[in-house]
């Protein structure tokens, strides 16, 4: 008769046991949401709304993108920080808020390394200069020639914004002073781009892909040390006399801090699978992204080492926001 309490015991021990890796194969069973902590229009989005759609149809659930920009990115931030720990609503982050943030803002209401577990990275894509053909300039040499002989201005999306240190970058590797202009987002910006209050702009390639297609916008260069597959005429500022310019940020999905693990690798699995595919590839590839797959423990390697990386550029740079 003492068999049966034991066999029981060792039934439930192994119910104890199967029970979190069940719920993660069963995960998710109800509509994700996806935060996306820019406007629409830019890169995070572009890049989220497409992954967005295939999740949905691989997990047979909606996967709802919602849009909470804001303060550089942190209110949408905050908000999937606070949002709890079951795994339904994830953030579509990027090297520039999550990297440059915990720099240059003074008091953030999260903290990037407690408050978010990295799911899976999704894509590189690297920004573009442009300028308007109206302006004269031509290549990157022009437009040094230019700010070394008057006044020439960059917007960006605000001060301590991943175009705002580009800007700097740029300033410091061709021995310039251009002056920076910073507005409420990236949108704004190319729209006085485009009607020639300023002179260029650092902005990810989705959000003036259509104007660069259009005519209306002239791209001078790219960031990262390879020239983009989709856009291959662009040349990169490496080639153009400075070769050590390499920036090439990363996009990816986080949740919360205190998501279980089973449901991050999951999640990450699924996420890598749909990376693989060459649907997700051409769809990336046409917004000059380019596919990158890791595990969540490299990509908490990647958001370490990003950390690092851009803290030394804000420190370079002066720039705070309170």
């Amino acid at each position: 008769m003492r068999i049966i309490p034991r066999m029981l015991g060792a039934v439930l021990a192994a119910a104890c046991i199967a029970t979190p890796a069940l719920a993660a194969d069963a995960f998710p069973d109800k509509p994700v949401h996806l935060v996306v902590p820019q406007a629409p229009g830019g890169a995070s989005d572009t890049l989220a709304r497409i992954l967005g759609q295939f999740l949905g149809q691989k997990w047979k659930q909606s996967v709802v993108v919602e849009n909470r920009a804001g303060a550089g990115g942190n209110i949408g931030m905050e908000y999937v920080a606070k949002s709890g720990t079951d795994g339904y609503t994830l953030l579509m982050s990027y090297e520039g808020s999550h990297a440059i943030n915990p720099a240059i803002y003074r008091h953030l209401p999260f903290d990037v390394k407690k408050d978010f577990t990295p799911v899976a990275t999704v894509a590189t894509l690297p920004f573009v200069v442009v300028t308007s053909p109206k302006s004269g300039i031509r290549s990157l040499q022009d437009l040094v020639k230019a700010a070394k002989e008057k006044r020439m201005t960059f917007g960006s999306a605000g001060n301590g914004s991943v175009n705002h240190l580009l800007g700097e970058m740029f300033n410091g590797a061709a021995g310039v002073k251009m002056v920076h202009v910073p507005y409420r987002g990236a949108a704004p910006a190319i729209q006085d781009l485009l009607g020639g209050q300023i002179d260029v702009v650092f902005t990810s390639f989705p959000s003036v892909k259509g104007y660069i297609d259009a005519g209306t916008l002239l791209p001078l260069a790219v960031t990262s040390a390879k020239r983009s597959a989709s856009a291959p005429d662009i040349p990169t500022i490496a080639e153009q006399g400075y070769p050590s310019f390499d920036v090439n940020p990363w996009f990816g999905l986080f949740a919360a801090g205190g998501v279980s693990a089973d449901k991050v690798d999951k999640m990450n699995r699924d996420i890598n699978q749909l990376l693989a595919t060459p649907e997700i590839a051409e769809k990336f590839a046409a917004q000059g992204a380019v596919v990158y797959a890791t595990t969540p423990r490299e990509f908490s390697q990647q958001v370490d080492a990003a950390l690092a990386k851009w803290a030394e550029v804000v420190k370079a740079s002066g720039a705070q926001v309170e």
